[in-house]
């Protein structure tokens, strides 16, 4: 198996823990309709956390577990800077974690 998606699965349980860890994380998913947004982001659905946790996790996972064709580019940090720039939170361990997540993917 190609050590990316030992990596990039390393990456996805980390993001996953830190999520947990600042509380973002959520017991209940959003409504369907919430989720089929056609919105990058489905930025007019869901906040941030709520897209990592309900979209992109799941779909993540299962191309890691497939070994499916990853991703080569994601640019998620960058909207995490935005989204939580000015916050309650302190985020900047979760937006590492995606830029590290972005970086390995456009690694290959």
């Amino acid at each position: 198996m190609d050590p990316i998606y030992d990596d990039v699965a390393t990456l996805l349980l980390q993001l996953e823990l830190e999520l947990r860890r600042l509380r973002l994380w959520e017991d209940e998913a959003p409504p369907a309709e919430a989720l089929a947004s056609t919105e990058p982001f489905c930025v007019d659905t869901l906040s941030l956390p709520q897209w990592l946790q309900f979209v992109f996790l799941p779909r993540m996972a299962e191309l890691v577990e497939g070994s499916r064709p990853l991703p080569d580019k994601c640019g998620i940090a960058p909207i995490a800077e935005e989204y939580f720039r000015g916050g309650d939170y302190t985020a900047g361990a979760l937006i590492h974690l995606l830029a590290a997540i972005d970086e390995r993917l456009q690694r290959g």
